[in-house]
């Protein structure tokens, strides 16, 4: 408790610089005998200068004058101030409290808890630093950071291109892409330089639409995000083109924290090291589908491409992931009779639950493409596009497969054409991301 209890008690703030200081006092006076009624009062100071000033002035006789709560706030835009607080009884100073404030801090006084600092590196105004391309961070000047979270995303493979069907036979829509893998990263500021370049994947690829009555092209694979040289994250593997025959066509396989995720072959594409053969945690890249599942999920590491397996079934969704990107749906496909068999959705970011991302697009005469997966933001990677469409209509193609999300998502598989159309082109997969936050 800070009280004054004569008309020679006054409370002061003895500053060190040019730096702009506005002071704010709340307080209570009472009569110094008796109950008496208890009046509050404010006084406000503004401050500019290097010099001792009176901020709680003496309170009038017979009155004691008591501190509730003081402010002082350091309103300069460079400039650090040197704060002292003191109490001057009868000419007789008594130093209470002293700090620096940089620019934008302030000092508190609130009764029963006493002083303290609000400072640029207690989190109150952090530095968020996002990269969607190719980037250098630059270490925060405006105050002294002691910490910094990385998190970096790896880039979604593409999708695989849709085949187009050649006579009465099975065809495929192209396998989705794997998701990129998150890491997250906690630094000591002094760790770091005062600048660290940021390299951001591309997504992979989009597999190639087929020609009349051919099988389509495979996905590319995902590049690595790198934080200068202290971090990188793995991108995910592309799907397989659709097959002209009743053969697995696998998922791209998700990025790991150590690895690459692998292309899709007539199996799964391989996830990256450490390896999940299915639901994965921790960074595990998850190996893509083979078939219509719900397997292909993923924490930290990216999550499985969808597969189509050898007679295809309808809904062959991406693997979604936690963090880590998640995976594209597959296009659709043909069975022999031929009849339609519809695709699947991409994986959705913040889920361990297949499905759920860019919608798979429809069939019929007039087949859409599927939707792109969304960007990833500071609590999910980005979902996984979602498969083309596909048509059983005579000189038609199929659609393409849509986009991964921003953020390691898979691109979804483009769906089958009727030949003389053509198949659909896989999506693209996503870019990889990058947010720096410091405080």
């Amino acid at each position: 408790m800070i009280y004054l209890n004569a008309t020679t008690s006054k409370l002061q703030i003895v500053s060190s610089s040019a730096a702009n200081l506005d002071v704010q006092c709340n307080y209570i006076d009472a009569a110094t005998s008796g109950l008496g009624t208890q009046t509050p009062g404010d006084q406000g100071t503004a401050i500019s200068s290097a010099a001792t000033t009176d901020i709680l002035a003496a309170p009038a006789s017979s009155t004691t004058r008591t501190l509730k709560q003081m402010t002082a706030r350091n309103k300069h835009a460079s400039l650090a101030q040197t704060v002292t607080v003191q109490y001057n009884k009868n000419g007789t100073v008594y130093e209470l409290h002293s700090t620096t404030l940089q620019a934008g801090e302030m000092l508190e006084y609130i009764e029963g808890v006493g002083f303290f600092a609000l400072r640029a590196t207690s989190g109150l105004t952090p530095d968020i630093q996002t990269f969607t391309g190719n980037g250098t961070w630059t270490k925060p000047t405006t105050f002294t950071p002691k910490a910094v979270i990385v998190l970096l995303w790896g880039a979604g493979g593409g999708g695989g291109g849709g085949g187009s069907l050649a006579t009465a036979t099975v065809c495929k829509g192209g396998g989705g892409g794997g998701g990129g893998a998150c890491l997250r990263r906690e630094y000591a500021a002094s760790d770091l330089g005062a600048t660290e370049s940021v390299t951001i994947g591309t997504g992979g690829s989009a597999g190639a639409a087929s020609t009349a009555g051919a099988a389509g092209g495979d996905g590319g694979t995902g590049g690595n995000s790198t934080f200068g040289s202290k971090l990188t994250a793995y991108g995910g593997g592309g799907g397989r083109g659709g097959a002209i025959s009743a053969v697995v066509t696998g998922g791209g396989g998700g990025g790991g924290c150590g690895g690459a995720g692998s292309v899709g072959t007539t199996s799964g594409g391989a996830g990256g090291i450490p390896t999940a053969a299915s639901n994965g945690a921790g960074g595990q890249g998850v190996t893509g589908g083979v078939a219509t599942a719900t397997s292909q999920n993923a924490e930290y590491g990216g999550a499985g491409g969808a597969g189509i397996n050898n007679t295809p079934t309808g809904g062959a969704a991406g693997g979604s992931g936690l963090m880590g990107g998640a995976g594209g749906g597959a296009g659709g496909s043909h069975s022999s009779t031929p009849a339609i068999v519809a695709g699947g959705a991409g994986g959705a970011g913040n889920s361990y639950t297949a499905g759920g991302g860019g919608a798979v697009g429809t069939d019929g005469a007039a087949p859409t493409a599927g939707s792109a997966g969304a960007a990833a933001t500071t609590y999910r990677g980005g979902a996984g596009g979602g498969g083309g469409g596909t048509t059983v209509t005579a000189s038609t193609n199929g659609a393409a497969g849509g986009r991964g999300g921003q953020g390691g998502g898979g691109g979804g598989g483009g769906g089958v054409g009727q030949n003389p159309g053509t198949g659909g082109a896989g999506g693209q997969g996503g870019d990889g991301y990058c947010v720096v936050i410091s405080f």
